[in-house]
């Protein structure tokens, strides 16, 4: 049984699933990291316990080893080259000579290889034209066209989060004014409330116990969504629109009045609107994503 390891690297914790050729998720492990420390060799350790714990319950060795991170990656593929504002103390880290435990593929940015793993066994599985947002602490975005993942010339392509909205607005971590992630993130929900909610799902809970400021702020937000939604369907031509990240929790409160305002803007040629869904695959998405990379990299570009 020909097996892959993907490993998403995130902020407070890195995940590692161990993944047949055939889309069958056979484990998951997860362990905490410490953000504020930045150290590569924490990085590393923590990514060699995985490994070392995926491998001696299963059989054999991996053919490969995949592995996603935010930011942008490096021209070459074994590294993150640039983590705007965050996570710093991964840039840089050779994952190839690091993890000295079987063949690493070309490192993928976590919003790519989310889309990847959704596409391959998640809420987009056989489809060739999706566009996915992942809400959380910021916005993170990815775009698939005629079943490739959009890369751009240096790995920038679909940054949904940094599309302007509003040329006066909130500066977003790239220097972007009136980015979406400003304005639903939850990097700002302290400022969009005046201080009264520091996270999302607070916000999201008070509006549905029928707080009307919590109610404005929250609809606000939802609003500056679905013009990026829709904006996104006009420049990519979308199959299917995916939501993930934490915010997508919400359910109802969140996708209810998203579809409600994508019916008075969006753009129906056919009267058709573009389904826009849930995913599925949860916080795992990019570690899949990264197993499937590792794979099939040589078919995704």
């Amino acid at each position: 049984m020909k097996w892959a390891i993907g490993i998403d690297v995130g902020g407070s914790q890195l995940k590692a699933v161990a993944v047949t050729k055939e889309g069958v998720v056979r484990q998951r492990v997860s362990r905490a990291t410490n953000p504020a420390a930045a150290v590569a060799a924490e990085w590393i350790a923590v990514a060699h316990a995985l490994i070392d714990e995926l491998r001696a319950a299963q059989d054999g060795a991996p053919a490969t080893i995949g592995l996603c991170a935010p930011g942008l990656v490096a021209a070459d593929g074994r590294s993150i080259a640039h983590l705007p504002g965050k996570l710093a103390g991964l840039a840089g880290i050779e994952w190839g000579q690091a993890l000295a435990r079987g063949p690493v593929g070309p490192i993928l940015n976590d919003a790519h290889a989310a889309i990847l793993g959704e596409a391959w066994i998640g809420a987009a599985c056989g489809q060739k034209h999706v566009v996915m947002l992942t809400l959380g602490t910021g916005v993170g975005g990815a775009v698939i066209s005629d079943g490739r993942l959009l890369r751009g010339a240096i790995g920038r392509a679909g940054h949904i989060g940094h599309l302007s909205l509003d040329p006066e607005g909130m500066v977003s971590i790239t220097g972007m004014p009136g980015a979406i992630e400003t304005m639903i993130g939850d990097c700002t929900v302290v400022a969009r409330t005046a201080g009264r909610f520091a996270h999302t799902t607070a916000l999201v809970a008070a509006h549905l116990a029928g707080d009307a400021e919590a109610t404005r702020v929250w609809l606000k937000s939802i609003r500056a969504l679905s013009c990026a939604v829709g904006s996104c369907i006009n420049l990519f031509d979308p199959g299917i629109v995916i939501i993930g990240g934490g915010m997508a929790q919400a359910g109802a409160a969140l996708f209810e009045p998203l579809a409600a305002e994508l019916a008075r803007i969006e753009w129906r040629p056919q009267g058709q609107g573009v389904p826009v869904v849930p995913a599925t695959l949860g916080s795992w998405a990019g570690a899949i994503g990264a197993a499937h990379h590792a794979f099939f990299s040589h078919e995704s570009h």
